[in-house]
């Protein structure tokens, strides 16, 4: 260890003699190296006996790689084998640990399951869609009265299952998180003296979400968490075995920390135990989506005996970029409640590395920094920046260097990643909820499923034959030749008349396409041969079937193994539900294609991205996804009040649906419903409308620690652009015009 060239504040960390420590990081300053230096000196401390072991808890499975990487090479000079005397686990491994010790003591069987996300997401939407089904008055009495009645039925059809989802998945995590079962939440219930609508409408779905599970003897990961707390709850024995095997536990990213995570993580360092929080709480940036929140960990760092910690340096941009971050926290302090943006972001401020680091800022150039002004539509705004992207990866001088383009939302880094392909740039999307070419590949494949389960259907065909002809790239004439076989295919009567026709006759030879129109004649002989032996191949297993028609459709390797992992997956949701025929099988495959689902476990870089791996490429990138990572020239797009809004009136707000009253949030009301249920204060009561000008308030404040996300992912040079919106009414982001205020200004050369 002594080797290390460590940094002051790094030194004052691995000083560290027992007891607790909250740490606050900020970007790029090391804290997953800092974390492992210190579990390293624990080892070599010779304190820990040779059944104890330092537990790190970190959040995802790509940092528990990492960790245990960073520890073994540490203690490599040591002689010390890899993996003795630490372990390393995420918060859901470490419960999976906790629960297998005695999985009877919490009500379930040794052989349980775990249920994953698409599992889990798939129980739910039946769920929600069973529950509207028969209680759609219930929900009715929340629209708006200004819809317009040829579009009332697409509401009903399309959005209200989707925010009866949402609304139960919010209800349901909530309801886990306060360790309540659906039997507990309903004596809750019973207590008020009059019944809460959405209250009722979130029990009842959870309840019947529950059940799902438990016909399934599994849990999903919020059970897992609930259970490993309650493991600790009723075995004192389990909780000092435990004690005594981790006698330091270093929590990771604990900015995203939760009650339960706290709570677990409490109980296992007891009253007077070691336990090194670190995290920063200006990266809290999960809030909307989890049960998550900084505020555990800011509370914990201002707890007595608590030693606060800061690491403040960081080697990752350069001087002019920490300048726009550190003016971003220093405004949000320097507001005023009860402004939403107040205190969003706090200190400590990013500090560049001293002279002599083996890590130095990029040389400054404030002029590599562009805070375009200019008023662009959506669709200009995609064209400017692919325009700009192109042109600077043809520079030979960049090849050396990383690019990315990082979004607020899927839908427009897939609008990004269309118009650099038309460009002909080389582009790495695999950073996104899925990749273009899995959902490409996944498209087809659902096309051809969903005639499959419907042979007779002649629309369906030519939709069949339409994803099999576009599988490889087609000239304006290829594609118009496509357009009409498909029309003619569309056109047919009998779909029978096209694939078994009688000896001497049938629709394709009394069509007259062989002498009118012989390419297209050419083109529909040929599928004609393909959907034969696709009908032919429905007799096979499933996952078979999905290969054979693979065959067809694809000859890149890439797409290959997407259809491989595809058949896995397929094969997998067949055994679970042996029941279902080809057409449920073609929808799931169909979620897959418009991405309703992650496709999860496909690329390793959905856990392990190197951005150093794609140099002289675009990566394409969601704000949430780059975390944790950074690029030597970044863009960052649509800064406007839509995508990062201020909390104003004026602003709109993702998770407020135009089709609801009053503009109401139903998620956030549903919440505030249960908490005023669960309520023992008697001034807490509901009140309609109160909790959708909250939520307002603290998606703002998210939304603000996104936009710092984004600019630090920036090393050398950053782009930053705007977008009207769709309606042509967006604005700038607040924090956006603080920054171009801040840089007219002439900040930018100092």
């Amino acid at each position: 260890m002594a080797e290390l060239h460590l940094r002051p504040s790094q030194v004052q960390i691995l000083a560290y003699q027992g007891g607790r420590m909250g740490i606050s990081a900020v970007p790029g300053a090391g804290k997953t190296f800092t974390l492992s230096c210190l579990a390293a000196d624990l080892l070599l401390r010779g304190e820990l006996k040779a059944d104890q072991e330092v537990l790190i808890v970190t959040l995802v499975n790509s940092a528990v790689d990492n960790f245990a990487g960073q520890i073994a090479k540490l203690l490599s000079n040591a002689r010390r084998l890899p993996g003795w005397g630490y372990r390393v686990r995420t918060l859901h491994g470490l419960a999976h640990d906790i629960v297998r010790e005695r999985p009877e003591a919490v009500g379930l069987a040794e052989d349980f399951q775990i249920i994953d996300e698409s599992e889990a997401g798939r129980i739910l939407n039946e769920v929600s869609a069973a529950w509207l089904r028969a209680n759609y008055d219930q929900v009715a009495s929340y629209l708006s009265d200004d819809i317009e009645e040829h579009r009332l039925d697409w509401v009903r059809r399309e959005k209200l299952p989707e925010l009866v989802q949402s609304v139960a998945l919010a209800t349901i995590r909530y309801a886990k998180d306060r360790e309540l079962t659906p039997e507990a939440l309903r004596a809750e219930l019973d207590r008020l003296p009059m019944p809460l609508d959405l209250a009722e409408m979130g029990w009842a779905l959870y309840a019947d979400y529950q059940r799902a599970i438990h016909y399934r003897g599994a849990v999903d990961f919020d059970d897992l968490i609930r259970l490993a707390l309650l493991s600790l709850k009723l075995d004192d024995a389990l909780v000092e075995r435990l004690r005594r095997q981790w006698p330091y536990i270093l929590e990771d990213e604990a900015q995203d920390s939760s009650r339960l995570q706290e709570e677990i993580l409490r109980r296992l360092a007891g009253t007077d135990g070691n336990w090194v929080r670190v995290g920063d709480p200006n990266q809290a940036i999960y809030e909307t989506f989890t049960t998550a929140s900084p505020e555990y960990l800011l509370r914990f760092r201002a707890e007595s005996g608590v030693q606060a910690r800061d690491l403040p340096e960081s080697g990752r941009s350069q001087p002019a970029i920490i300048r726009l971050a550190n003016h971003l926290i220093d405004w949000s302090q320097g507001l005023e409640a009860p402004d939403p943006l107040a205190g969003a972001l706090a200190p400590p401020r990013i500090t560049p590395t001293p002279p002599g680091d083996p890590q130095p800022n990029p040389p400054e150039r404030p002029e590599l920094i562009t805070l375009y002004a200019p008023r662009l539509e959506p669709a200009e705004e995609i064209r400017l920046v692919g325009q700009s992207v192109a042109k600077w990866l043809k520079d030979p001088a960049n090849q050396e260097f990383t690019l990315a383009v990082l979004v607020p939302r899927n839908a427009r880094g897939y609008e990004v990643v269309d118009e650099l392909r038309r460009r002909g740039v080389e582009v790495v999307d695999s950073l996104l909820n899925s990749t273009s070419a899995t959902r490409a590949a996944a498209s087809a494949l659902s096309e051809a499923l969903s005639w499959l389960s419907e042979p007779h259907s002649s629309s369906k065909m030519s939709k069949a034959y339409l994803a099999w002809r576009r599988r490889l790239p087609l000239t304006s004439e290829e594609k118009a030749l496509a357009d009409v076989a498909a029309r003619q295919l569309g056109s047919i009567r009998r779909v029978e008349e096209y694939l078994a026709p009688l000896p001497g006759g049938g629709w394709l030879a009394e069509s007259g396409l062989a002498k009118s129109a012989p390419a297209v004649y050419e083109q529909l002989v040929e599928f004609q041969t393909l959907a034969r032996r696709w009908q032919a191949a429905v007799v096979l297993p499933v996952d078979q079937l999905v290969l054979t028609l693979a065959q067809d459709f694809f000859n890149q390797p890439a797409d290959l193994a997407v259809a491989h992992k595809m058949a896995s997956l397929i094969r997998q949701r067949s055994e679970a539900h042996p029941d279902w025929q080809i057409d449920t099988l073609s929808e799931e495959v169909a979620q897959i294609a418009r991405n309703e689902r992650r496709f999860l476990g496909f690329s390793e870089d959905d856990s392990n991205f190197d951005p150093k791996r794609y140099c002289g490429k675009c990566v394409v990138a969601t704000i949430h996804k780059a975390k944790g990572l950074e690029w030597d020239r970044v863009y960052l797009l649509s800064a406007n009040n839509y995508d990062f809004p201020s909390g104003e009136l004026i602003d709109q707000y993702i998770s407020e649906k135009w089709f609801i009253r009053d503009d109401l949030n139903l998620e956030a009301e549903a919440l505030a419903q249960l908490k005023a249920a669960l309520s023992t204060d008697e001034y807490d009561y509901f009140e309609e409308g109160r909790a959708t000008l909250v939520s307002r308030a603290d998606y703002a404040r998210e939304r603000l620690r996104l936009f710092y996300v984004g600019i630090t992912r920036a090393k050398r040079e950053l782009v930053i652009t705007w977008n009207t919106g769709r309606d042509g009414r967006q604005a700038p982001a607040r924090a956006f015009q603080e920054l171009m205020r801040y840089w007219g200004a002439g900040y930018g050369s100092k």
